[in-house]
């Protein structure tokens, strides 16, 4: 389904697939040979989303961007079945695994690997080739890879990079969920508007 959001259209080239029930939302450009799998969704909120050539978007995967963070995906890159990307810059030839997630601001080089389940943080840079293990997580830049039951030197390294200011705009200190919701709620109402083109 293709959906404009805020006046901004799709851009399919026409040798992409999306499936019947995946969809495309918004400012979300989709190069050639491109395949957009079954309840894939991608959703254009402020920033744009690009997708290269001949990219694979598996099934139920989220892609997602924001006023602040765009994404954008290189060429050959594989998204798999239930991962979620928002607002991230990843280069050509990059593998991102089923429950993988790549937050606002992270960066990966060509050649990156995110296994099963694996998490890249916000304002995480992975260098070209790097992977990041099953189950572990990416945070810093450079990007520190531990295991997930390093949560204390996770946090060490995540704290500082300030998520509740990198994704809802609020300082660490003022930011509390009646703030935040409030605040999502704001902008996701801007859905009401959307139209359905195909």
């Amino acid at each position: 389904m293709l959906i404009s959001h805020q006046g901004k259209y799709p851009n399919i080239h026409p040798s992409a697939y999306i499936a019947p029930n995946a969809l495309v939302c918004g400012d979300v450009t989709v190069g050639p040979g491109v395949r957009v799998l079954f309840g894939a969704q991608l959703i254009a909120e402020g920033g744009a989303i690009t997708i290269g050539a001949e990219c694979i978007i598996m099934e139920n995967a989220v892609l997602r961007s924001n006023l602040r963070h765009s994404l954008s995906l290189g060429n050959n890159c594989l998204v798999g079945p239930q991962a979620h990307l928002v607002g991230c810059t990843v280069a050509d030839e990059v593998f991102i695994a089923t429950g993988a997630s790549v937050f606002h601001g992270a960066t990966l080089g060509q050649g990156c690997e995110v296994r099963i389940n694996a998490v890249v943080h916000i304002k995480t840079r992975l260098a070209p080739g790097e992977t990041v293990p099953i189950g572990w997580v990416a945070v810093g830049t450079p990007a520190n890879i531990l295991p997930p039951d390093q949560h204390d030197k996770i946090w060490e390294i995540q704290k500082p990079l300030d998520f509740p200011l990198t994704v809802y705009g609020f300082e660490r200190d003022q930011a509390d969920m009646i703030k935040i919701t409030r605040r999502l709620a704001e902008a996701l109402g801007t859905h009401a508007d959307d139209q359905i083109l195909t």
